[in-house]
Order: C-alpha cells, then structure tokens, then sequence
C-alpha cells in the first residue's frame, strides 16, 4: 500500500482504526531508506525499527507517524552528532524538548539527518558524514542546512521531519527539495535540548509534505517551556482549525524592488507572480511592496550567525580549528573577528527591521517573496559560503524579525529544479493569544491551486510572511493533485531523474 498521497492525520486514522497498524507505516519508511539513504545520505543515524506496538490512544495526534529528526537535536541514548566531528561521540542522556512532545505524540523516531556542519551552512556537503544529495538530481545540492530532513520527506524515508533554521535552515532544503518549510515564530517551539548556532536567531520547526502536516507537528512541538530562556509563554494554538480559513478580501503584499530582482532567476520570479494571481483569483488583493529594506537585514543576520557561532564554538576554535571543514572554519573566524562596534549596529538593524516589518504588517497580513534567488546549485565545486550569502537572501531577513516564515512549492524552471513560494511574513505573536497566522491558510490554498504550474524543471518556492495576530493558518494551501504530482516527482523514482545541467546564478549579498 503507498500511504505517499495522504496527509499525516489521514494516515494515522488509518493506524488508530486498525486499516494499517503504525508498523506498516514505519515499515514503509525503512523500505524507502534501504532503497535511497545509500544514494541520497538523508540520515547520519538510523534507528533500529521498534518491535512492540504503540498503543492505540486517542490522544496521540501523530500516532504511529514515522518522523525524522535533524541531527542537532539531541535524543536520549541516540547519538547527537551536529554534524561534526567534535560530537561525533556524543550520546545525550535527555531528549531535546520537542523530541519529547512528538513522542509523547505517538511519533515513532526513525533516524537522525544529515545537516551541514554544526548547521552553518547551506549545502549540506558535509566532510565528516559525506554530502547528502538532492532527491531530483543527485548532482546538485539540497540545500541546508536541514538537507537531510528535506530530503526524507520528500522521498518518503519519513512522513515529516524536524529541523532548524538561523538564516533559512528549514526553508531553503524544503524549497530545493518541493516540500514545505515553516519557520514559527521565535519562542513558540522550544529550543532546549537542541545544538545552539545563535541564541539570538534560532528556530526550530517542521519539514512536511503538506501544509496541514506542518499545521499538525508546530501543534504538538510548539508551547512553552519553562527551562528555555527564549520560550515565550502563550496559550496553545489550534492551528489546523484555520487552514480553510476565507481568504477573501485579505491584504497580501508582493515584495518587489532592486532586492528582490536584480539578482532573482527571471522564471522563479515569474512563479512567484503567478503564485500571486492564483491567490488573487481566491479574493486575496495583492498590492506591491518595495523590500529593498531587506537586504540590510540579511547582512546584519550574516553578522550575527557567524558571530554567535563563534563565541558557541570558542573553545573547538581555538584548540582544534583543522577538525572544522573549510567553509565552516572561515565563517566562525570570520565571526570571531567581528568588533562590538559591528555587532551592536547588526542589532540595531534587528530592532528597526523588527519595526519596519511590524509597519508593513499592521498594513497587510501577508508578505509574499520568492524563497531562494535561484534554482539548486551544483553540490561539488562551488564556494561554499558564497552559496549561503546567495540561498539566504530572502530567508535570513526573517530570523532577524523571529517572524514566522512558511515556504511552499510554486512551479519549476526549465532547468530542472522546483521553486517554491517565498515565505509568508507571519506577524509577531503576541503574550498570551495563539498565533493563527494567515501564512498557514495562504499557503494551502496555494497549493491546492498550483497543479497547472509544475511543468518539468527546477523547483521554485515562495515565502509567506505573516502576521501571528491575524486569523489564517495552515490548511488552504496544498491541493491532492498538487501534491501527488510532487509525491510522484520526488517520492517513487527520485533518483536517475537529474537536471539538465546549468541553471541560473544570482550574485551575492
């Protein structure tokens, strides 16, 4: 039986009902990596399949799920390398937070993924555990630094993965890949118990097939933990309930501006204004908005990353630099060198941006921008930290506000890879209320009506920015046939279908 087609909750039922039992959906999982983990490397660690039977609970919202988790976070007497070598021994005697919530959940873990280095990073070519690979073209990069949890879920290792994202970890391998990404606002899940990049930038969200998935798992990882600093208190969201929420008559800006074009592959912008009419065809008005203000914040996140990544990692630094890859090891002396002076103007961009985004959102509910300039870059022979000032143009910006970002599909370039919607600019969450972000609802009914739009190509994404106070969530965005198109792209036969080779390169930050 393929249970690729169906969403999370439909495949549980079927678990709960006793049509399948949760066995036969992890068996699936563990077909699906036996098959691709040698060719694709999605997983640092797999974890031996469970013998007894999860008991059958009404309350568990991910009962018999198979789901997998970024390799940053850390999981009781399982391995939690980070990617790097300094941990590679490293058995944490604790789950991470969130690890908890989704198997109290009834999640069944089954691996842990690849990650770039530490998470510092784009591509997801890791020297210590080998490169993890795009599932359409084994040539090309999946993007990162969450590569590996991309990567499984869109080939069907897992049916929903956890990941990370300090510049667009989580949005950019879920762009690259045809999966959707969503960045919570920052405090709504947990960071304890998860490998720090920066304290001040760090996000830990889901990777999903569908819209409604990611609704589902930022309902069970999301709420407040007391032992975390950077959790904020709130009452608990029922995101699901929004996702067919109306969106008639909703206010949505198109980014657009030098920022936003000069250095955007012509037909990913094309995608993203095509995305943009769909959702006007829903009743959404669509106005243009200027976001050159954008790439300011992009260069102080750059700033911050690097310089929080090395004050994290001083020590490993300092007494052994050659264990770092090459990349990784400039970006954190890079970091070091950074003087306060620099620093302190990098968060005083953080706290205009953060205004400025507050402005636009009192105006609009929705920011709507391309996820990635360009389509998958080649994995082998390209300037690793260039490549991650060019992936994180539109994504790092939104680390910087701890807005909420949400990156969905949104059609393909002739060259082979898909571009996804940009992320929605999900509004700041307030003490106290839910956050129902129109983000959610936007981006399933973008999906539901992007089937005409996937032709043969890359991958193109788009971001949804969103306002945590307005009233959309998750569930308008993924339609069956959209997203049976990109289950049977990615999922039955993913590698040996490659890209033509070539593809267009935007320049730099």
């Amino acid at each position: 039986m393929n249970f690729d087609p169906l969403p999370i909750t439909e495949q549980r039922d079927l678990a709960k009902s006793r049509e399948i039992s949760a066995s036969d959906l992890a068996a699936a999982c563990y077909q699906q990596i036996e098959r691709l983990n040698p060719i694709l490397n999605a997983f640092i660690i797999v974890i031996p399949p469970r013998m007894e039977e999860l008991p059958n609970s009404g309350s568990m919202p991910l009962y018999g799920i198979p789901v997998a988790v970024k390799d940053l976070y850390d999981t009781k007497g399982i391995r939690t390398t980070g990617g790097s070598k300094f941990f590679a021994k490293r058995v944490p005697d604790e789950d991470a937070f969130a690890v908890q919530k989704i198997k109290k959940a009834g999640a069944h873990i089954i691996g842990k993924t690849n990650t770039h280095e530490i998470a510092l990073g784009v591509t997801n070519n890791n020297p210590h555990f080998g490169a993890c690979k795009n599932p359409r073209d084994v040539t090309r990069t999946p993007g990162g630094s969450s590569g590996g949890s991309a990567v499984a879920v869109a080939t069907g290792m897992a049916l929903a993965a956890l990941g990370t994202d300090t510049g667009g970890s989580i949005r950019i391998p879920a762009a690259l890949c045809g999966v959707v990404g969503l960045k919570p606002t920052y405090g709504r899940v947990s960071l304890r118990g998860i490998i720090p990049l920066s304290w001040n930038l760090d996000h830990a969200g889901p990777i999903t097939r569908k819209v409604e998935d990611a609704a589902l798992m930022l309902q069970v990882m999301g709420g407040y933990d007391e032992l975390d600093p950077t959790s904020v208190k709130t009452l608990p969201g029922d995101y699901s309930s929004h996702l067919k929420d109306t969106m008639k008559e909703r206010k949505m800006a198109l980014a657009v501006g030098r920022y936003i074009e000069d250095a955007t592959d012509p037909e990913i912008l094309r995608a993203v204004a095509q995305a943009a009419k769909v959702l006007e065809e829903q009743g959404v008005v669509v106005t243009e908005v200027n976001a050159d203000f954008l790439q300011e914040a992009a260069q102080a996140n750059a700033v911050m990353t690097q310089a929080d990544a090395a004050a994290f990692h001083r020590e490993r630094l300092k007494e052994h630099p050659d264990w770092f890859g090459a990349d990784v090891r400039q970006r954190l002396e890079t970091g070091a060198g950074f003087t306060s002076s620099e620093y302190a103007l990098a968060r005083r961009t953080q706290t205009e941006v953060k205004r400025r985004c507050e402005l636009l959102l009192e105006e609009y509910e929705v920011l709507l921008l391309p996820t990635v300039p360009i389509p998958a870059p080649l994995l082998e022979g390209e300037d690793a930290v260039e490549r991650a000032r060019q992936l994180t143009r539109f994504t790092a910006p939104f680390n910087l506000t701890g807005l909420p970002a949400l990156s969905v599909p949104c059609g393909f370039t002739r060259g082979g890879s898909a571009h996804r919607f940009a992320d929605r600019l999900a509004g700041m969450e307030r003490i106290g209320s839910p956050a129902r972000g129109v983000c959610l609802p936007a981006g399933n009914r973008m999906a539901q009506d992007q089937t005409a739009h996937f032709a043969g190509g890359r991958l193109s994404a788009c971001l949804f920015l969103c306002n945590p106070s307005c009233h959309l969530d998750f569930k308008n965005i993924p339609s069956p046939q959209s997203w049976q198109f990109f289950i049977e792209m990615a999922s039955p036969s993913p590698v040996g279908t490659a890209y033509p080779k070539g593809g267009g390169e935007g320049e730099g930050l």
